[in-house]
């Protein structure tokens, strides 16, 4: 396979993460609301996921191909991007309320606050295709596929649906048909595919930084959770017994328990 076919392959992958993001909008299809307790366990679904990926995935994968400075250099980084992305764009937080009254050049400032949340998790899919087609992977459509490939673009795609529910909450309350909603759910997460593929040709261009780009995936990722997921979880279950506090841990127990056996697979 050619380099421009690795590159397209890795898109591809991305790009079923970001499909899976409009999965979280189905659920509309069928049901008028998804209630608060409801809600708050889909973000600790969605937490427990991305922190066991990147944990077990990202993590374990980086020490294995390089030393743990490097790892930690790399999350720190990961970290810092996040906080610099967020502080730039302070003032320009989104809701997904405002996705129907956009115009174009509100889109694109749109687009902009989504990259902060979703391209590190573009990243993290890109830098876990490292290896693609050299051996030991998984053959799978005619190329050899690395394992940790297969598992952060299960886990990224499980790990979306929660992300297209939230999303797809606010633009219910407006009426917004549902399969309005399924496309806006997915817009959301469209930075992926670009991150995906960015991460990718990074690191296989330049291999002595593949322990840092794994790192990198990883920080950002967990900072996410624990600066944007978990407090948005609370929010959402403040009504909540104990303020939702149980519902969390239970999402966050069942999203580990999903991610477990599929990292040891």
């Amino acid at each position: 396979m050619t380099f421009v076919g690795e590159l397209g392959f890795v898109f591809v992958a991305g790009l079923i993460t970001a499909l899976a993001t409009g999965l979280g909008a189905i659920p509309f299809f069928f049901f008028d609301d998804i209630s608060a307790r409801g809600n708050v366990v889909l973000w600790g679904v969605a937490s427990g996921i991305m922190v066991t990926a990147s944990l077990l995935g990202l993590v374990d994968e980086g020490l294995a191909e390089g030393a743990l400075w490097e790892v930690g250099v790399g999350a720190a980084l990961g970290v810092a991007l996040v906080v610099l992305a967020h502080e730039v764009l302070v003032d320009a937080d989104v809701d997904a309320r405002d996705y129907e009254e956009a115009d174009f050049k509100k889109l694109l400032l749109i687009l902009g606050v989504l990259t902060v949340h979703s391209f590190p998790e573009g990243v993290a899919v890109g830098v876990s295709f490292a290896d693609l087609g050299l051996e030991g992977g998984i053959q799978l459509f005619g190329a050899t596929i690395p394992a940790l490939a297969v598992f952060m673009t299960v886990a990224i795609s499980i790990h979306n649906v929660p992300e297209g529910t939230a999303v797809s909450i606010p633009l219910r309350a407006l009426g917004v048909p549902e399969w309005k909603m399924v496309w806006w759910a997915v817009f959301s997460s469209l930075p992926q595919p670009i991150g995906a593929v960015i991460a990718f040709a990074f690191v296989r261009l330049a291999r002595d930084f593949l322990p840092i780009g794994f790192g990198f995936a990883a920080g950002a990722m967990v900072y996410l959770v624990v600066s944007e997921f978990l407090p948005e979880a609370l929010a959402v279950g403040t009504a909540l017994p104990y303020g939702g506090k149980r519902e969390l841990v239970a999402g966050v127990t069942l999203g580990v328990a999903v991610m477990l056996p599929l990292a040891y697979v």
